[in-house]
C-alpha cells in the first residue's frame, strides 16, 4: 500500500484534529447505546415490576424520561456539530494542502509532459482524484475507528446480559472478514478502470468545448456526437462493471445481516421459554443487534469506499511520479546580470528519439541585435524559440546566453529575464488589468497604464465597458485577434526583459491591426535582444541577421541584403511573396 505511506505525509500535520475528531465521534456514537439498556430497563424494572404501584412506576419512567432528554437534547447537538464540522475542516484542509502540492508539480513539468496530454484528464486528477481520497480521511481514519468503538462497546454490553446470546449474535463475523478480503482486491481494480474512463471523457469533452467553433463551422455536431458517444459507452461499460461487483458485495453483505437477528430472536425466544430469560433483556439483545451489525455494514460497505479512495490515491500519485524534464542542476547560479549575447553551439534536437527536428545549428547573437529566423513550416523555427528560454533541454550541443550554458542557471531566473510573444498569446479569464499585470505582478495601476499606452492598447482599452477591471472572457474571447496581441505585448513591456522573442506575432492579423503592433515591437525591441519569426519577411528586413532554417539545418545567416545578392532560399522566398 504505498499510496497510502504517500498519503499519509499529507494527514500526519493534522493528526491532533484527527484523534479529536475521533474521541467525540465516541460520544457521539456512545449515546445511543444506552437506548436499548433503558429499554430493557423499562420493561423488566419498571413495567414488570411486581413491588411498584402504578403511580411509582409513573414516576419512576418520568424521571428516567427526563434524564434522557436533557443528553439528548442538551449534549448531544454539539457534539454532533463539532464531530462533522472538525471531520469535515480537516479533510478539506488536507485536500487543500494536496491540491497546492499538485498545482506546484504541474508548473513544473515540462511541454513535452502537456503536449502528451488533455487538459481535461490532468483536471479530472487534480479535482474528481483528489476529492474522492477525501473518503480515506473520513472513512478510512475517523469512522471505521468508530464503528469499531461502537462494536466492541456493543458486544461487551450484550457479554454482561448473556454470554450464550452473544455467541451466537457474533457467530457470522467470520463471514464479514471473508467479503471484506475477496472482494476488495477486484474492487480497486474496476474502480480504476472507471476513474480512467471518466478522466478520458472530461478530457474529450473539454477539448471538444475549447473547439466548438471548429465543429460549428464544419458541421461536425452529428460526427463529434458519434464520437462522444464512443467515450461516453467506455465510461458506461467501465461503471456497470464496477456496479455489478458492488451489487455482489451487497448482496452477500446483507444477506449476512439480515439472518444474524432473525437467528438471535429464535435463540433469545427460545431461552425466554425455557431458561427463564427476561423479556426485557431479548428486546434489549434484538436491538442491540441493529447496533452491532449496522456498524458491521458500515465497515464492509467503508471497504468499497476505501478501495475507491485507494484507487484514487494511485492515480495521484501517478501524477505526482510524473519526472521533470527540466531541473535546475545543483550548484545552478541565477541569471543576475543579464546582457542578451544568445550563442548556439551545435545544438541539435528531437522531440521524439530519432526524429530529429534540428540538426547541428549554430550562430551567435550579440546584445541588442535583432534576429529573425525564417523558413518553411516545420522547419524547426518555433523549436529554437522555445529551447531559448529552455522550455526543452538539447539533444546534443549547447545554448550558451552570457558566457553560461542555459542548463548552468536556474531555470525560474533565466525565463524572469525573457519575454515571448506568440501567434496565439493565452489571455486568461480575467480583467485586462489582471493580464497585463501578470508581467509584473507587483506593478503599479500607473505601471500597466504605462505598458498599455507603449503596446497602443490604452485607447481601445479605456473604450471597453469597464475599462481596464473588463472581464475580457475565457481565452480574450470578448477581444479581436489585434487587441489580444497588444495586451499580450503590454504585458512584456511591464516585463522589460533583456531576451525578446516573437514567435509569428503579426501573421494572423489585418494590415491595420499589424501596422499598430509593428509600431510597438520596434519600441519594445529597442537596446534589447530580440528573435523574430516572421511569415511576412517584409516585416523583418530591418534585422541585424537573418537566419534560414531549412528541414531543422541553417541554411543561410545575413542580412537582408546580403542575403538578396545570395542565389539561395532566402531570395527565393522573398521573391515569391513579393509575387503574391
Amino acid at each position: 500500500m504505498e499510496s497510502i505511506k504517500r498519503y499519509m505525509k499529507f494527514v500526519k500535520p493534522y493528526w491532533k484534529e484527527i484523534i479529536l475528531t475521533v474521541i467525540i465521534g465516541m460520544m457521539k456514537f456512545g449515546i445511543p447505546l444506552i437506548i436499548p439498556l433503558i429499554l430493557k430497563y423499562v420493561i423488566d424494572d419498571i413495567i414488570g415490576a411486581d413491588g411498584l404501584s402504578a403511580s411509582e412506576q409513573l414516576n419512576t419512567l418520568y424521571w428516567l424520561m427526563g434524564i434522557v432528554l436533557v443528553v439528548f437534547i442538551v449534549f448531544r447537538p454539539p457534539i454532533e456539530y463539532y464531530r462533522q464540522y472538525l471531520a469535515q475542516w480537516t479533510g478539506n484542509k488536507i485536500l487543500y494542502d494536496i491540491r497546492e502540492s499538485l498545482f506546484v508539480h504541474l508548473q513544473k513539468l515540462s511541454l513535452k509532459f502537456y503536449s502528451n496530454r488533455k487538459a481535461g484528464e490532468i483536471i479530472s486528477r487534480v479535482i474528481h482524484d483528489v476529492e474522492q481520497t477525501k473518503n480515506f480521511i473520513i472513512t478510512g481514519m475517523m469512522n471505521i475507528w468508530l464503528d469499531m468503538f461502537t462494536i466492541v462497546v456493543a458486544i461487551a454490553i450484550m457479554l454482561t446480559m448473556d454470554v450464550g446470546l452473544t455467541l451466537i449474535a457474533i457467530s457470522l463475523l467470520p463471514f464479514y472478514g471473508f467479503a471484506i478480503k475477496y472482494f476488495f482486491s477486484r474492487l480497486r481494480l474496476l474502480t480504476r478502470h472507471r476513474s480512467q474512463a471518466l478522466a478520458e471523457v472530461q478530457g474529450h469533452l473539454h477539448e471538444r468545448l475549447q473547439g466548438m467553433n471548429v465543429i460549428r463551422s464544419f458541421a461536425l455536431e452529428d460526427y463529434e456526437q458519434r464520437e462522444f458517444d464512443k467515450q461516453n459507452d467506455n465510461f458506461l461499460n467501465k461503471a456497470v462493471d464496477h456496479t455489478k461487483w458492488n451489487a455482489k458485495t451487497a448482496a452477500v453483505v446483507n444477506t449476512i445481516t439480515d439472518i444474524a437477528p432473525v437467528m438471535v430472536i429464535g435463540a433469545a425466544g427460545f431461552m425466554v421459554i425455557q431458561m427463564g430469560l427476561t423479556v426485557g433483556t431479548m428486546v434489549a439483545f434484538v436491538s442491540y443487534m441493529d447496533r452491532l451489525y449496522n456498524p458491521l455494514r458500515r465497515l464492509v460497505n467503508s471497504s468499497t469506499t476505501l478501495t475507491q479512495s485507494i484507487a484514487s490515491m494511485d492515480r495521484v500519485f501517478e501524477l505526482v511520479d510524473e519526472e521533470y524534464d527540466i531541473v535546475d542542476k545543483k550548484d545552478a547560479v541565477p541569471y543576475a546580470y543579464p546582457q542578451g549575447e544568445v550563442i548556439f553551439d551545435n545544438v541539435s534536437f528531437s522531440y521524439n528519439e530519432g526524429e530529429p527536428v534540428l540538426q547541428d545549428v549554430s550562430f551567435r547573437i550579440n546584445r541588442g541585435e535583432t534576429v529573425a529566423i525564417v523558413g518553411m513550416s516545420g522547419g524547426g523555427k518555433s523549436t529554437i524559440m522555445s529551447l531559448i528560454p529552455r522550455f526543452y533541454d538539447v539533444t546534443s550541443g549547447r545554448i550558451i546566453i552570457d558566457g553560461k550554458d542555459v542548463r548552468d542557471y536556474q531555470v525560474r531566473s533565466l525565463r524572469d529575464r525573457i519575454a515571448m510573444v506568440l501567434q496565439d498569446n493565452i489571455i486568461f479569464s480575467d480583467s485586462v488589468m489582471f493580464n497585463i499585470r501578470m508581467g509584473n505582478p507587483e506593478a503599479t495601476n500607473e505601471q500597466v497604464y504605462a505598458a498599455a499606452r507603449a503596446a497602443n492598447a490604452d485607447e481601445f482599452i479605456r473604450n471597453l465597458p469597464e475599462g481596464y477591471e473588463t472581464n475580457i472572457g475565457e481565452r480574450g474571447i470578448k477581444l479581436s485577434g489585434g487587441q489580444k496581441q497588444r495586451v499580450a505585448i503590454a504585458r512584456v513591456f511591464l516585463k522589460s526583459p533583456e531576451i525578446l522573442i516573437f514567435d509569428e506575432a503579426t501573421s494572423s492579423l489585418d494590415l491595420e491591426s499589424e501596422s499598430l503592433i509593428q509600431q510597438s515591437l520596434f519600441q519594445l525591441a529597442e537596446d534589447r535582444t530580440t528573435f523574430v519569426v516572421a511569415h511576412r519577411l517584409s516585416t523583418i528586413t530591418h534585422a541585424d541577421k537573418i537566419l534560414v532554417v531549412d528541414h531543422g539545418k541553417l541554411v543561410e545567416v545575413g542580412t537582408h541584403e546580403e542575403l538578396m545578392k545570395n542565389e539561395g532560399p532566402y531570395r527565393s522566398l522573398f521573391q515569391v511573396q513579393q509575387l503574391t
